[in-house]
């Protein structure tokens, strides 16, 4: 193992690569530098407003993008924060002494409660410029509303909830009319549902909030300077409308349940967190008098929607007596503290201050500070000044908060997105997993993280966790890239080599057989995994020798399989007789090869199953690669087993049809050896036709001679046409046999009547029996009496023959009186011919003084002409000029050539002085030469009818325009 790992070592060192920003050195230590490479931008980014306004700022408020600021006396600033150029003013219309106290805006930025100092409220809608105040409100100073997220719309308050400085909590409902600017009364209702106390008495409802959870119920949060009370109730489906007095009236005779802490800031303030736009708050920051106590909402329980409280204290340098906190936003994981002069930022996973800002004694004291829930941005001013603050990235160290905390899966879901930050918070758990003896768990982590291979390795090493070791490789092995080949076989080694020192551990010890049969179905796993494939075949020859050296003959031959090894798997099985399980992984395989190898040593042992093996394979085996085996086979067996050998060949001569001819002649070497009655019906169903016979004749013919199977072998005499060789044997046999090859040749009837002499000659001669000699006349109608009588010994009396003879004699007589008539008939066919052809010599036709040529349509009279039997007439020169391009080209050549001998004869001679004899002479043989010429040119030329003969009937096919004056005659048309 130790080897193993210094070698490992040896190539992590070996392939180094840098990357900005990232070293690694093979499967590295570290591949992250722990700096910044960008600049950090701060998680609470501070703006100030440019804006300056007229008169000191009373009060702020934002929601939905939408600011309200009260500044003087008596006006009221109105900023769509997307149109930020474009303020809307409003005078508020007060005479008196009055001055805002507080400012409420809804969630969706449309209706804006100003309470005055004066116990008086006033009600301004977004979509109005005139101020309204509430009659039915007057006499209340406001602390608090709880604004209705459910039902409230642009126009509808839906019912609220007030709370006032003495403790009453009211129940109201404000809505603006459809026909006119406001009905006669904004404010539907105002009624009391319920008055808050403390020890002392009631108290200032400093806070309200309406939450809606599961199966129509509602939560109420209401807050004293002291207290936290909570509301919980359903309200029936369909009557949201009627509002929350039946949530309230629970409560009428006790208490609802409620948080209290001793000290007192003489007021205390609650916020929320809302992750998404529309959903609920998921987590929640009260300020009072003892600190901050924050926690999670979980809307799923009973009666109580606060879960996971704790108490933050405030950090030591706020005095509550001197510099108490003012207001508290709550981000997702911070809640911030206005302070007169600071803004703290806390923490809520531990308490700790991670930001402040001081701000200039210039601005001003700070006066309040709001969180707009929509866009996440937090407003700070002073009377003078206004400053917002942009949350951005506020989980990007949460991560390590987490990691310190041991809750490492909060902290790779906070930094999944930032490589380096996830390898240190799995190095930690890492790191803690192994210090608390989880080293499986630590092994996991490990594998994942850059840290140097070979120091986690050691360490598992000591410890002697091999099985967290393997673990660790196994996990590195999966994380591994194509390209790292080196690391990939020894990863695979290595773990080959600890999985079977493992099991080898474990099969030893009975106890553990179930942890061993668990450790053996994860080493086939990783055997099988198609990833380490490629690597375990190419490194094949290494993991059978560390399978070899461990013994382990079990996993050789499953990996064997694995890699399609099965030569090795069938060799393993011949090697240890099991000779069923070889031919099973043969016929599973259907490798072709290895049956070829295989089959010599199967076959000895398992004949039957190797044959039906065989048979499955059909076609796709080469029954001439098998006949080695079965020759082998078939020298040192019984009759009965080399019928297994038959019956391997009957299925590739039959079902097969093979026509190979050592498949057919190693048949007929079996047939020959155990089966003559098969051979036989072999060699005549295989026919008498050479041509498709696929035994050798020749070889079939010793064989059969060599066993002396005469049947067979007059058959293969036969076929070899040796018909004097077959009649010879055949009288050996069976003298029908010999009959029956003695017809076989029918052309020639020379060789039949000498087969047929030879037939006779053994029946008179050699078995002496007259009447069976006559009996061969009446089969050969070729032989006679005459050619059958020199082999009768001379003391035959002729009465043994009488009846032959005379048959012999009727059949001459015959003969001669057929000739007679034959003879008849031809005389009386020449006499008909001679008359035919008179009779054509003085046939006649006559023609018209009007007639004209078929071909030229000029009068007929005019020129020699030709006169058919169907009717038609030519002109001598036109029916010429019709017939020559259709003759064959020795005909045209013949044609030329009697036309000049023609010509030649038409003139006259130039010598003035021969003898009159000889001219007359000359000119008898002249015109009778001439007559000759004319008499083959009509041959030629008037042999058919140019329209009605064979000549036009060969000419169907051809074009009516000669394709090599098609151009011509083209251009002629254009």
């Amino acid at each position: 193992m130790a080897s193993i790992l210094d070698e490992y070592e040896d190539s992590l060192h070996r392939s180094v690569s840098v990357q900005p920003g990232r070293a690694s050195v093979g499967i590295p230590h570290s591949g992250y530098v722990n700096a910044r490479l960008e600049k950090e931008t701060p998680i609470f980014n501070k703006q100030r407003i440019d804006f300056a306004p007229p008169e000191k700022i009373n009060s702020l408020v934002v929601s939905s993008n939408q600011l309200c600021m009260s500044l003087g006396k008596d006006t009221l600033l109105r900023i769509d924060l997307g149109k930020p150029d474009e303020p809307n003013q409003v005078e508020l219309g007060r005479k008196d002494e009055a001055k805002v106290y507080k400012m409420f805006l809804d969630h969706t930025g449309s209706h804006l409660l100003i309470a005055l100092n004066t116990s008086e409220c006033l009600y301004l809608n977004r979509s109005v410029q005139k101020v309204r105040a509430l009659s039915r409100w007057k006499g209340h100073l406001i602390e608090s509303v709880g604004w209705n997220k459910f039902l409230g719309s642009e126009t509808n308050t839906g019912p609220i909830l007030v709370g006032t400085s003495q403790g009453q909590i009211y129940e109201a409902e404000i809505s603006v009319s459809e026909g006119s600017l406001f009905s006669t009364n904004p404010d539907q209702y105002f009624r009391q549902v319920y008055t808050l106390e403390e020890e002392s008495g009631p108290a200032p409802v400093c806070c309200l909030e309406i939450e809606r959870g599961i199966e129509g119920k509602f939560f109420i949060i209401a807050t004293t300077r002291k207290r936290l009370f909570q509301f919980v109730g359903k309200v029936p489906e369909g009557t949201e409308q009627q509002g929350f007095s039946s949530i309230f009236a629970v409560h009428a005779d006790h208490l609802p349940s409620f948080r209290e802490f001793p000290a007192n800031l003489g007021f205390s303030e609650i916020a929320f967190y809302t992750p998404k736009l529309r959903s609920n708050p998921r987590s929640f920051a009260w300020m009072m008098g003892n600190g901050v106590l924050y926690g999670t909402l979980d809307y799923s329980r009973p009666d109580s929607i606060l879960s996971d409280e704790r108490v933050w204290v405030y950090p030591s340098d706020i005095d509550i007596t001197v510099n108490k906190p003012i207001s508290i936003v709550l981000t997702q994981f911070h809640f911030l503290l206005l302070l007169p002069d600071r803004v703290k930022a806390v923490c809520t996973l531990n308490g700790q201050v991670v930001f402040q800002d001081l701000f200039l004694e210039k601005f001003g004291l700070l006066t309040r500070m709001v969180k707009d829930p929509t866009v996440q941005q937090i407003w700070i001013h002073t009377e003078k000044v206004v400053f917002r603050y942009h949350v951005q990235r506020e989980s990007r160290d949460v991560w390590k908060m987490y990691m310190n905390m041991n809750k490492f899966d909060l902290a790779k879901e906070y930094c999944k997105d930032r490589p380096e930050c996830l390898d240190i918070v799995l190095a930690k758990e890492a790191e803690h997993c192994f210090q608390n003896k989880r080293y499986l768990d630590s092994a996991k982590c490990y594998a994942l993280t850059q840290n140097y291979f070979e120091e986690i390795a050691l360490k598992f090493i000591e410890a002697k966790q091999e099985e967290a070791l393997m673990e660790f490789l196994i996990k590195k092995l999966s994380n591994l890239k194509p390209s790292e080949k080196t690391q990939t076989t020894l990863l695979t080694t290595w773990l080959t080599e600890l999985y079977l020192n493992w099991l080898g551990v474990l099969q030893g010890d009975p106890s553990q057989r179930n942890l061993y049969l668990d450790t053996r179905e994860k080493f086939r796993t990783f055997l099988s995994s198609p990833k380490n494939k490629d690597c375990l075949f190419n490194n094949r020859a290494s993991i059978y020798e560390l399978l070899a050296s461990h013994g382990d003959t079990e996993h050789m031959v499953y990996f064997a399989v694995i890699m399609q090894d099965y030569e090795r798997v069938v060799a393993h099985h011949c090697q240890h007789d099991e000779y069923d399980e070889a031919l099973n992984v043969l016929s599973r395989h259907r490798d072709e090869k290895l049956f070829y190898k295989f089959s010599p040593v199967l076959i000895q042992h398992i004949p039957k199953k190797v044959v039906d093996a065989w048979i499955s394979m059909g076609s796709r085996l080469d029954a001439r690669n098998l006949i080695p085996a079965l020759v082998n086979y078939s020298q040192s067996a019984s009759t009965q087993q080399i019928n297994e050998a038959i019956r391997y060949m009957e299925f590739c001569v039959y079902q097969l049809e093979e026509t190979q001819q050592a498949i057919h002649n190693y048949l007929l070497s079996l047939y020959a050896l155990c089966r003559p009655d098969s051979l036989l019906s072999y060699l005549e169903q295989a026919g008498t036709n050479p041509n498709r016979i696929h035994y050798d004749l020749k070889y079939a013919l010793r064989l059969c001679a060599e066993h002396g199977h005469h049947r067979a072998c007059v058959h293969v005499y036969k076929v070899m046409e040796l018909y004097e060789e077959a009649v010879d044997l055949a009288l050996q046999v069976d003298v029908d046999l010999a009959k029956s090859c003695a017809d076989l040749p029918e052309d020639d009837e020379e060789l039949r009547k000498k087969l047929w002499l030879k037939i006779a000659r053994h029946v008179v001669q050699e078995e002496k029996d007259v009447k069976k000699a006559m009996a061969c006349l009446s089969s050969c109608a070729l032989l006679k009496i005459e050619d059958v009588l020199p082999f009768f010994p001379d003391f035959v009396t002729i009465d043994h023959f009488k009846e032959a003879i005379c048959n012999s004699l009727e059949d001459y007589n015959k003969h001669i009186e057929e000739l007679k008539r034959e003879m008849e008939e031809a005389t009386q066919s020449a006499k008909r011919i001679r008359e035919d052809i008179q009779e054509m010599r003085n046939k006649y036709g006559s023609v018209e003084p009007q007639e004209k040529c078929a071909a030229c349509d000029f009068p007929l009279l005019n020129r020699p002409f030709y006169l058919f039997l169907c009717g038609h007439m030519f002109h001598y020169d036109c029916l010429l000029q019709a017939v020559f391009p259709n003759l064959p080209a020795y005909k045209q050549a013949k044609l030329e050539d009697l036309q000049k001998k023609l010509a030649a004869t038409s003139q006259p001679s130039k010598s003035h002085h021969r003898p009159k004899d000889a001219d007359t002479i000359s000119l008898g043989k002249g015109q009778q030469s001439r007559e000759q010429i004319k008499a083959d040119i009509d041959d030629i030329v008037a042999a058919e009818c140019v329209y009605c003969g064979e000549l036009m009937i060969r000419s169907i096919d051809k074009p009516f325009i000669d394709p090599q004056k098609y151009e011509e005659e083209m251009q002629s048309w254009l």
